[in-house]
């Protein structure tokens, strides 16, 4: 049993470290690693499963602050339990380049689980993480071993909950009954506004009682005991646990603590010598971290050694008796992808009536989940028209657990975080699916998931006014301009079926972000690969598909469903003495990344002559048309008709094409 009062120093250790470092940066949010120091300190000693010198060990358990505007709670663990966390780098928060920046981020700084801020989707990647959990034991525990058991924890805020998608993700969690999920609320009662009377009233844990949530209420957020017992009775539940324990923001200080002016901004000189008088802490030195306190840190973090290697003496004896199972249980966690993983992909034959490119996608789901067995997928409700069902698997359910494929209902903005979140875990290569136009539902996640460099693939179908009668609520027009201005995030829109299977190649092999798919609802044609280049150039983003005579003297270029007409309309202008090229351009990211050669080659600066054809807004392509190029494309929204219609009234002909050719030349 440790020591009370060494107990009480090690909380205020973290309060104070936290408090110095905001103070230092004069920038950064002291209330709540000064409120929730006490359930951190009793879940980070007492329960959580980690090891500082192995941040990756794949049986740890996941910690997720949440409230990632309280980052300095989470780094001030990390320094004290051992982690590559220095004091140096606490001193530096906030500052350029240091590995403790305003928010956690995944990618910089070691034991940082997910990047948190935006409110709501640290809770949503903690479900993700129980479904790989969950999914993982169930596909890989046999019964004399069980190499998967791990507990994903977090600390939420009043402000997570507000998220909407904060119900989302825990009515999901409680439907499956993901009874590895533990969170810890920091029940403080107070938002920047004020006191959270202003606008949240309703009573939090019957909300989650009834989303099928075990609830605990703890009284004093400061009783480790208490605090303690609640996390033993979470774990022992088989339903997601929310601990709520009422806390004091900022406390200890003599004038804030319990307002909002302990939530984001320094405590100030005059307020900091006050809290650290009030809780007994030595004015100075700043940073001040006693010995015996580190030496009891530094010991829970040297646990984790122990932990570890007893996992890996059982991983050992799984691996004997079950090789298969643990070669690719490993792999998996290394995210190697299985020798010939892309060898027996579909090919399309040409055909003029063709397929729609979310079809040719399923088609290429199927034949790829035959040799991934981490590839596991789901919708929001839209399962039949995006083509995402993994043929041979059954629904991932709370008594299915080894199914791969995701119902996730009608909830993408947590099913982009619960992505995310399995993305981050490990050992699951996941992708969902929903209508393009709902892309701006999942923007935020998707955005944290390019900052991240997270293996997250997105599935958009209905890509354009192609969506016919629904309307324009349902036609996306601006959708790819937005989404192409997210730094990391590789957009592709195939312009056939073979072209949505060199796109799915990239998204498998794309491990240095995620990866967005926009595919049509209507039929394009399949094109004649024996006519045109073969579709493999679409990994290039952009490729010739053909030169239509010796000196092109304009370029037609498309992405996407547009793709066909392009290639009528150049046959007919070449057919009247004009040379054409024809350019197929499904990706800007992948063709930013290529050579200035390469690109030189596609778009050759002397052809000042340049179509874009798109049914998206025009905005971005100036980058490839030039200042002398001309656009086809959806300025404006869509409205309700047969898809036939809208196109052709819109302008996507061959003729319309044609004639937009005809104008550019005769500039």
């Amino acid at each position: 049993m440790t020591d009370k009062s060494l107990e009480n120093r090690a909380i205020n250790t973290i309060r104070f470290l936290s408090a110095d470092a905001v103070q230092q940066a004069n920038s950064g949010h002291p209330g709540m690693p000064m409120g929730a120091a006490a359930m951190a300190y009793t879940l980070w000693t007492r329960h959580l499963r980690f090891n500082p010198k192995n941040p990756q060990w794949w049986d740890r358990d996941r910690f997720v602050l949440s409230g990632g505007h309280g980052s300095m709670l989470l780094y001030s663990l990390l320094h004290l339990t051992g982690y590559e966390v220095s004091l140096d780098d606490i001193r530096n928060f906030r500052q350029w380049e240091s590995k403790t920046p305003g928010h956690p981020e995944c990618f910089k700084t070691p034991g940082v689980e997910v990047t948190t801020g935006p409110l709501g989707q640290g809770l949503a990647n903690c479900v993700g993480m129980a479904i790989a959990e969950s999914h993982l034991s169930a596909v890989f525990n046999k019964s004399q071993h069980g190499i998967v058991n791990h507990h994903i924890y977090g600390i939420v805020t009043d402000g997570d909950l507000m998220e909407g998608i904060s119900s989302e993700a825990a009515s999901l969690a409680g439907h499956l009954r993901l009874g590895k999920i533990v969170l810890l609320y920091d029940d403080n009662n107070i938002s920047i506004d004020g006191s959270t009377d202003l606008t949240f009233t309703e009573d939090r844990g019957a909300r989650f009682e009834a989303f099928g949530w075990h609830v605990q209420r703890v009284n004093d957020g400061n009783d480790v005991e208490a605090i303690d017992v609640a996390i033993s009775k979470a774990k022992n539940d088989p339903r997601p646990s929310l601990i709520m324990c009422k806390t004091h923001i900022g406390f200890g200080m003599p004038s804030k603590q319990d307002t909002s002016k302990a939530h984001g901004e320094p405590a100030g000189e005059e307020e900091l010598e006050g809290a650290k008088k009030n809780l007994g802490w030595p004015q100075q030195p700043r940073f001040f971290i006693p010995d015996d306190v580190l030496k009891h840190f530094r010991e829970i973090g040297e646990r984790g050694l122990l932990l570890e290697s007893n996992w890996q003496s059982i991983f050992e004896k799984y691996s004997k008796e079950n090789p298969q199972l643990a070669a690719d249980y490993a792999r998996r966690m290394k995210h190697e992808l299985e020798a010939g993983w892309d060898s027996g992909l579909p090919t399309f034959p040409a055909d003029s009536k063709g397929m729609a490119t979310r079809a040719a996608s399923g088609k290429t789901i199927n034949v790829l989940a035959t040799k991934l067995t981490e590839l596991v997928g789901g919708s929001a409700d839209l399962t039949p028209s995006n083509k995402s069902w993994i043929d041979g698997s059954q629904s991932f359910q709370a008594k299915t657990r080894n199914g791969r494929n995701i119902h996730y209902g009608v909830r993408e903005h947590a099913m982009g975080a619960i992505v995310n979140g399995m993305a981050a875990h490990g050992g699951i290569l996941p992708f969902s699916a929903t209508f393009l136009m709902f892309a701006d539902y999942m923007r935020p996640a998707i955005r944290l998931s390019a900052l991240s460099r997270h293996h997250s693939i997105w599935v958009f179908t209905h890509d354009s006014i192609g969506v016919g009668e629904d309307g324009p609520t349902h036609q996306p027009v601006e959708h790819l301009a937005a989404l192409r201005a997210i730094p990391n995030l590789v957009v592709i829109r195939p312009g056939d079926a073979n072209e949505v299977v060199e796109a799915w190649k990239v998204a498998i092999s794309n491990r240095k972000g995620p990866t967005l798919l926009a595919l049509t609802r209507q039929n394009i044609p399949v094109i004649d690969r024996t006519k045109y280049a073969a579709a493999s150039g679409a990994s290039k983003g952009a490729y010739v598909l053909a030169d239509l005579g010796k000196e092109p003297e304009i370029i037609l270029m498309a992405s996407g469903s547009e793709l066909h007409l392009i290639i009528q309309a150049g046959e007919k202008l070449h057919k009247q003495g004009i040379n054409v090229r024809l350019v197929s351009f499904p990706s800007w990211e992948l063709f930013r990344m290529q050579s200035q050669e390469y690109r030189d080659s596609i778009l050759p600066r002397k052809i000042k002559k340049r179509l874009v054809v798109e049914a998206g807004v025009s905005q971005g392509w100036e980058c490839w048309a030039g200042e002398n190029g001309k656009y086809l494309c959806v300025d404006t929204f869509g409205s309700s008709a047969p898809a036939e219609v809208l196109f052709e009234k819109y302008g996507f002909t061959v003729e319309n094409v044609i004639k937009l050719a005809h104008s550019l030349l005769n500039r």
